[in-house]
């Protein structure tokens, strides 16, 4: 699917990873609606486009990616501004991490709702008004995390952003049906707001956390130079909807690390197959 006189719904869209794949979706000819919880991410990001003599070409709408009535409001602003959207980014995330043993409801509700709930929602209200035109792309943002063995403190955060793989996998062949390509990105690390996670937390899912402090801490974590840019990622995405390619890995750094989580679970796997039980699932399928 070409890029250049396209629609494109971004959310986390105003700075960090939707930052840079919005800046690139522009370059490419797109016009795009940048969905972001945080005004004052929206209003760098238009002032951005607006000093480039490009603000006509985007669109900034206040969006929590958990609000399904708010998200359903936002598809139609994004439709009566630019017209019908051929491309989803769903991308809002939070760096959600700290001790098992102090996590709570509040903590598994916000990580798992933003992370993953945030992709479900931008597939529910999406994808019955781009099935219909028979051509479109979805791009879910999961994590490297998703690929392999994290440690406990990143329990929450890994668990959505494995199942944002999985969702991504195994839609690929229904969303295909209706022209409608598929990509997941699993970004390593990237020079993004991420580390802002504890401001970005709603007020009803402060009251009982158990990672007050492990926000707190995170929120001084040092962006390195190391880190990879935003537009990197973004012409990666621009490549992938091209080509209609489902993954998208950022980094080779965490190769051995996937390879061994593969290898122990092939390990664990019986050789022994059953031809009947087989064929008797796919009669069942079909």
């Amino acid at each position: 699917m070409e890029i250049e006189g396209k629609v494109a719904f971004v959310t986390g869209g105003a700075s960090g990873i939707g930052f840079g794949i919005a800046r690139q979706l522009i370059a490419n000819g797109a016009k795009v609606v940048l969905a972001d919880l945080r005004q004052d991410h929206l209003d760098h990001a238009l002032d951005y486009f607006a000093e480039r003599q490009e603000a006509r070409n985007v669109h900034g709408i206040r969006l929590d990616v958990t609000d399904r009535a708010g998200y359903a409001a936002a598809a139609d602003e994004a439709e009566a501004h630019f017209g019908s959207v051929d491309i989803l980014v769903s991308n809002a995330g939070v760096g959600l991490e700290g001790p098992l043993e102090k996590a709570t409801f509040a903590d598994w509700d916000f990580g798992i709702g933003v992370n993953l709930g945030g992709v479900i929602n931008g597939l529910q209200t999406f994808f019955p008004r781009m099935r219909g035109r028979g051509e479109g792309h979805i791009v879910n943002t999961a994590s490297l995390a998703g690929t392999v063995a994290m440690p406990s403190t990143m329990a929450i955060y890994a668990t959505a952003k494995s199942a944002v793989i999985a969702l991504t996998e195994s839609s690929r062949d229904g969303l295909a049906q209706f022209g409608i390509g598929t990509t997941v990105l699993c970004p390593g690390p990237i020079k993004s707001n991420i580390h802002e996670t504890g401001q970005n937390r709603p007020a009803h899912l402060r009251d009982g956390s158990g990672f007050g402090e492990s926000e707190a801490k995170l929120s001084k974590r040092v962006v390195s130079d190391l880190w990879m840019e935003p537009d990197e990622v973004g012409a990666m995405i621009v490549d992938a909807i091209r080509t209609n390619t489902l993954y998208v890995i950022t980094h080779g750094e965490w190769r051995e690390a996937m390879e061994a989580r593969h290898a122990a679970i092939m390990a664990a796997t019986p050789t022994k197959v059953n031809a009947a039980l087989i064929e008797s699932l796919r009669s069942h399928l079909d």
